[in-house]
């Protein structure tokens, strides 16, 4: 598998970006990185990012629009500041394609309503469809990647769950558009992290990963499989069973944790879970799963424990 991890496990700790760079190049497993935009790019000359970087590839750019942006990114009613977030966009799109990566994830972090009579819903979801289009139609050559989740930073966001997800995905109509899945957003929503996974992989739509680990009722972070062992065995066999080849990214936050250890831990608990699935086989597993049977389904949990 292809591995990424999170720079600001790193710079939350007061380390720059060439340290966060330094540290994955030394650790075994990594082989891609993931920059957010603007933030771990502003002040950096990218011919340097890539030579420091390298033999590491670089995954893709995740877009931050912070500060000004807080009444909306793709919905502000401001419509400068509007204009301003999509050529954030654009600009992290001829970025990545720069740094030679292929993926620019949109989190909207601002579109989204804390009050009722906030929002006018139609207008708005209009506003993001129309806004993802110009930014598919700009860099064709770019996976543009949505990624949900169902609050913070506001009380409820726009783009809130694996199912209105794919719906903005159809709306958009675009082929170079798809979405990033994070698991911890996933619980937060009570989606099933496997469902949403096979519903968009079926689509060919899964473009990324964010993998970690959490109880549900916020974005924790923590580190994958901590928690969730059945639901994360089961997200495993489905990216087997689409045959996904691209990134794991893991998403998780080592507050009290050494950071490269904690990112250790990652890999080592998505590799043995990924052997435990490997070892029974998903033509096996998919056999089981066609059974519709509660039992059959828990007899082979526990042959996934053993």
């Amino acid at each position: 598998m292809n591995y990424a991890g999170r720079f600001n496990s790193f710079i939350f700790k007061g380390q720059n970006v060439y340290d966060a760079i330094e540290a994955y190049k030394n650790m075994e497993g990594i082989t891609h990185l993931e920059f957010n935009y603007p933030e771990h790019i502003e002040g950096y000359d990218l011919a340097e990012l890539k030579k420091a970087m390298h033999p590491l590839k670089v995954n893709g750019l995740a877009l931050r629009w912070r500060n000004e942006f807080l009444d909306g990114d793709l919905t502000n009613p401001d419509e400068s500041l509007r204009q301003k977030a999509i050529k954030i966009a654009k600009d992290a799109a001829d970025v990545c394609r720069e740094l030679g990566g292929s993926v620019i994830t949109l989190w909207l972090e601002n579109d989204g309503f804390d009050y009722p009579f906030q929002m006018d819903y139609e207008k708005c979801w209009k506003q993001v469809v129309e806004a993802v289009r110009e930014i598919a139609d700009y860099a064709p050559d770019i996976k543009i990647s949505i990624e949900y989740k169902p609050f913070e930073e506001r009380e409820f966001a726009m783009i809130d769950s694996a199912g209105m997800t794919l719906y903005l995905i159809h709306e958009v109509d675009r082929e170079n558009v798809g979405c990033t899945l994070d698991f911890c957003h996933m619980l937060m929503k009570h989606d099933s992290p496997a469902y949403g996974l096979a519903l968009a992989a079926a689509k060919g739509k899964l473009f990324g990963l964010h993998m970690n680990d959490g109880y549900g009722w916020k974005d924790s972070g923590l580190i994958f499989g901590s928690v969730n062992f059945t639901q994360s065995a089961e997200f495993i066999y489905y990216l087997e069973r689409y045959g996904y080849d691209g990134v794991v990214f893991f998403d998780t936050f080592p507050i009290r944790e050494e950071s490269k250890a904690e990112c250790r831990a990652n890999i080592a608990a998505f590799e043995l879970i990924k052997e435990k699935v490997d070892s029974i086989g998903v033509e096996k597993i998919s056999k089981v799963v066609s059974k519709h049977d509660g039992i059959s389904a828990q007899n082979l949990i526990l042959d996934m424990m053993k």
